[in-house]
């Protein structure tokens, strides 16, 4: 098609908009606007609506029988201890967990992409094989290594650990033979760990499942990062007798800042909407201490029929992670030369 069609096309384009519209730029984001409004826009707004109302459940949602309560539901809220328990839990989870996947990620990535290190293409094939899983299936399969049974596989390792330190312990005393040494008790861990029905093992469940899930797609951005990082910075580096901390300090981290920062804040609102981790676990277990924002608000819904308090839970955490992201942007600056 010539380029004089082409321009025909644009002015017959141009003709039919309504008054006004002259520029076709705006023509072309308008299907995209209203497909993200019908699908963005409208259901928050609809939720916004309910968390106004009085409604119950899903009768009264499709019957249009409820009333306007306006805040009362938001007051009930922040009056609930469930839910300030509900966002520290949330909070510290996004908080630990993302501490873990970077401290991963980094030893991983900087593995993968050593020029020492051999069959780094094979190695980088087995770090994607967990995205391949269903997450459903992953989650079952962590559960199961955390069973609280004595011979669940994650209890079997801790008692192959204890037996370790014993045995470390007792070569002293074979080798100190004038002097007799137990097992430090702080070493030790009392076996078996009820990891479903303690809080905070079932937390360390939970820390543990994430991190396995979301490390693949860090450790991929950040190789990409790290192969585009100039070896002249290094050589450079070497040259002032830098050594390989400090090269990894000064001129590594720097160049990978801007991809590690990306990934992290994507991982870290995917841990915020976290869901069937804490479910699949022990339903936010034991009682109610460890639920997640999300599992506290679908208690809510379909448990104890209160779809105006679970959508007011919904607002406010969409809140949390709306601010989330967009103060992460603004004081990293990942968003400069956008």
């Amino acid at each position: 098609m010539s380029l004089g069609t082409s321009e025909g096309v644009v002015d017959r384009v141009r003709r039919s908009l309504p008054s006004g519209a002259k520029d076709i730029g705006v023509a072309l984001v308008v299907p995209g606007l209203l497909l993200f409004s019908l699908f963005m826009i409208y259901p928050i707004a609809f939720l916004a609506y309910l968390s106004l109302t009085d409604v119950r459940s899903a009768g009264d949602v499709l019957s249009g029988d409820s009333s306007l309560v306006w805040f009362e539901n938001y007051l009930q809220l922040v009056s609930d201890p469930a839910f300030w328990n509900s966002l520290g839990v949330t909070w510290l989870y996004v908080g630990v967990s993302l501490v873990l996947k970077l401290a991963l990620t980094i030893g991983i990535a900087t593995l993968l992409t050593h020029g020492r290190v051999a069959g780094k293409r094979y190695m980088r094939a087995l770090v994607i094989v967990p995205m391949g899983f269903p997450p459903i299936f992953a989650i079952s399969v962590w559960r199961a290594m955390f069973s609280p049974a004595r011979f669940g596989p994650v209890n079997r390792f801790l008692s192959m650990y204890n037996d370790i330190v014993t045995g470390l312990t007792g070569v002293v005393n074979d080798v100190v033979f004038f002097v007799t040494i137990n097992a430090p008790e702080f070493l030790l861990v009392t076996v078996p760990v009820n990891w479903t029905g303690s809080r905070w093992a079932a937390f360390s469940g939970y820390v543990a499942t994430e991190t396995w899930l979301a490390y693949p797609f860090m450790v991929i951005i950040t190789v990409s990062a790290l192969q585009d990082v100039p070896m002249e910075l290094h050589d450079a580096a070497k040259v002032d007798g830098a050594g390989y901390l400090t090269r990894f300090r000064h001129v590594t981290l720097p160049a990978i800042r801007g991809p590690l920062v990306f990934a992290s804040i994507l991982t870290a609102a995917t841990s915020f909407q976290n869901f069937l981790i804490p479910w699949v676990f022990n339903e936010g277990g034991p009682g109610r201490s460890n639920e997640l924002l999300l599992v506290y608000g679908y208690r809510e819904a379909l448990t104890f029929d209160n779809y105006a308090l679970s959508s007011a839970i919904m607002i406010v955490a969409i809140g949390f992670i709306g601010l989330f992201m967009w103060l992460a942007v603004r004081k990293t600056n990942l968003a400069e030369g956008v």
